[in-house]
């Protein structure tokens, strides 16, 4: 898996608006792109199908491009679900994470969602994003002209793109066991994830607000060096790794916030990443009694599965 295949699809021209992964079983799309068909007690009844008996929109399942198989049996993919917004779980300069709840009324079926939505492009920095971009194609020049002078048009496409880095990322490291959110769906700048936490709707917590014990410490670092490693086998480093994105869900280490996966060895800063990702966590962990010779294990380890050699090869 390279940052190439999040970026240069050739099935899958920029930007990927209303274009649906469809299987046999899927219900039938509505006529309305975007808009799942109504269940059929409320069809024709005076636009029914735009406005749902309750909750705040239709499931935008029907429109969206869906995550990997086998899905979870929590996944709901009825017609007649509705979605609830249920408040925000996130805010950031890139996108803000809501959560939602996606129910087919009247049947107890239900899940919570984690609702990531890009920001729109008057709003959106990016502020980092040139470096993650090395090493990524844009098929299309104007594209490419639009994203690196940050025009209007260029913003939208960069939110659209790093939308669609972060499912193909996601989608990649689920089917390989690698702990992160099951992708659930992608509709244009909205990807809608497992919601980690309670059925309560209180969120996980991330690392940083922990306290952990000797012995929990040492839980996690060994959970955080196999997921590293998951990464590692698939060519990929996380990019922007810390305490602040690693959630712990009933002693359970998951990874988020995936839209600036690195290609360590396509991107030339790729190895720079890599280092950055380890040191800041190992400092983290080593403050909390974890020995700080951990980090460069495990910096050793990870430089030898990319083929990178250990610490010798790097003087």
């Amino acid at each position: 898996m390279h940052s190439d295949d999040f970026f240069d699809d050739p099935d899958h021209p920029v930007p990927r608006r209303g274009r649906t992964r469809r299987f046999d079983d899927d219900p039938p799309r509505s006529r309305r792109r975007g808009r799942p068909a109504p269940p059929p007690e409320l069809d024709g009844r005076g636009g029914a199908d735009d406005v749902p008996p309750a909750g705040d929109r239709w499931s935008t399942w029907d429109g969206a491009e869906h995550g990997p198989r086998p899905r979870p049996a929590w996944v709901v993919t009825e017609n007649a679900a509705v979605d609830t917004e249920l408040g925000v779980l996130k805010t950031g300069k890139e996108a803000d994470v809501h959560l939602l709840e996606r129910a087919v009324p009247g049947t107890g079926r239900a899940a919570l969602l984690a609702a990531k939505r890009y920001r729109g492009p008057e709003h959106r920095m990016f502020h980092r994003d040139a470096g993650y971009l090395e090493g990524r194609r844009v098929r299309r020049s104007r594209e490419s002209r639009a994203m690196a002078t940050r025009t209007a048009f260029g913003r939208e496409l960069l939110a659209v793109q790093w939308a669609r880095a972060e499912f193909a990322a996601l989608t990649t490291l689920w089917q390989a066991g690698v702990p992160v959110p099951y992708p659930v769906q992608l509709e244009g700048t909205e990807l809608l994830l497992e919601f980690i936490g309670r059925p309560d709707g209180t969120a996980a917590p991330r690392l940083a607000q922990l306290r952990p014990d000797p012995d929990e410490i040492t839980e996690l670092w060994d959970q955080l060096v196999a997921a590293l490693l998951g990464l590692a086998r698939h060519g990929l480093t996380h990019g922007d790794l810390s305490a602040y994105n690693l959630l712990v869900h009933d002693r359970r280490l998951v990874l988020i916030d995936l839209p600036q996966v690195v290609d360590v060895i396509g991107n030339p800063q790729g190895p720079a990443f890599l280092e950055r990702d380890v040191r800041r966590v190992a400092e983290w962990f080593a403050a909390r009694g974890l020995p700080r010779t951990a980090g460069e294990e495990l910096l050793d380890a990870l430089r030898i599965e990319f083929g990178m050699g250990g610490a010798a090869a790097q003087r």
